[in-house]
C-alpha cells in the first residue's frame, strides 16, 4: 500500500488557483495509477482526476474538466493537481489515492468505496 500526505490546501477567493501535492511512500509510484478525491461539507466523496503510470494518460470528472490538471513527479514519489478557476463549489477535503496495476494506461477506479486506506486530507475553501 502507498502511503499519501497531501498538502498545499488553502482559503482562496473565486476565480482563484491553488496546487495541491501528495507526497507518496512505501512503495514505488511508478507501479500505481494515482489520483484524486474531494468530499465536501455534508457530501459524499466523489472522484476528481486520475493519471496512468505511463503519465501519458490523464482522466477527470465532467465538474473539473477545463479547470484542473493532474500531473505527476515518478522519480520523486510526487503527484500534483493544479486547480484554476476555481469555484465555491470546489470547497472540500482533497484526498490523494493510489492503485496499483500492471497497466500503464488505465486510471484509478471512480468508486471510493474501492480503497481502504485513505491519507489525511488537505481541505480547500473557495469563498470572497
Amino acid at each position: 500500500q502507498v502511503q499519501v500526505v497531501e498538502s498545499g490546501g488553502g482559503l482562496v477567493q473565486p476565480g482563484g488557483s491553488l496546487r495541491l501535492s501528495c507526497a507518496a511512500s512505501g512503495r514505488a509510484v511508478s507501479n500505481y495509477a494515482m489520483g484524486w478525491f474531494r468530499q465536501a461539507p455534508g457530501k459524499e466523496r466523489e472522484y476528481v482526476a486520475s493519471i496512468s503510470r505511463s503519465t501519458l494518460e490523464t482522466y477527470y470528472a465532467a465538474s473539473v474538466k477545463g479547470r484542473f490538471t493532474i500531473s505527476r513527479d515518478n522519480t520523486n514519489d510526487m503527484v500534483y493537481l493544479q486547480m484554476n478557476s476555481l469555484k465555491p463549489e470546489d470547497t472540500a477535503v482533497y484526498y490523494c489515492q493510489s492503485f496499483f496495476t500492471t497497466t500503464l494506461y488505465r486510471a484509478i477506479p471512480d468508486d471510493p468505496g474501492s480503497y481502504d486506506y485513505w491519507g489525511p486530507g488537505t481541505r480547500v475553501t473557495v469563498s470572497s
